[in-house]
């Protein structure tokens, strides 16, 4: 794997089906490739306190946040045996039952995908300063807590 650039992994809104079955079916040329694995993040409409989540509204600080997803990118890299990765992950409103973050990666083999895929997922939420604004039915809110 080549030294990548620092990508944009944000998009605005939710992450639709059409995107990320066009994602999956440019990867049926890559033959070396023997396994996918994909996480798909989607908006619960939890019930806190008696309130219904209706939304979440993304907000991050972009520059760093890439630069984040980057390293967390390069060290899956270094550990894993892959062929791809993709990221993407929602800005602004997003919807309950929408879906919010795409993670997508590629391996000739099976194992490597489940292990890297796991890794990514949580230093995601571990690193990564994306920060989610609860938003209830009756327009209050309350900052997420990730867990």
């Amino acid at each position: 794997m080549e030294k990548n650039k620092i990508k944009n992994v944000f998009v605005q809104g939710a992450i639709g089906p059409e995107f990320i079955a066009s994602s999956i079916a440019k990867h049926q040329s890559k033959t070396s490739i023997g396994a996918h694995d994909i996480f798909l993040g989607q908006v619960r409409a939890d019930l806190i306190d008696g309130q219904e989540v209706a939304a979440i509204e993304y907000t991050a600080y972009e520059e760093m946040a890439n630069v984040k997803f980057h390293e967390i990118r390069e060290a899956t890299f270094a550990k894993y045996n892959l062929s791809c990765m993709h990221i993407y992950h929602s800005l602004g409103r997003v919807r309950a039952g929408e879906i919010c973050l795409f993670v997508f990666v590629s391996s000739p083999h099976r194992n490597q995908v489940f292990e890297a895929l796991q890794y990514v997922v949580e230093e995601i939420k571990n690193l990564v300063p994306v920060f989610g604004k609860e938003l209830f039915k009756d327009d209050s809110y309350q900052w997420k807590v990730n867990k």
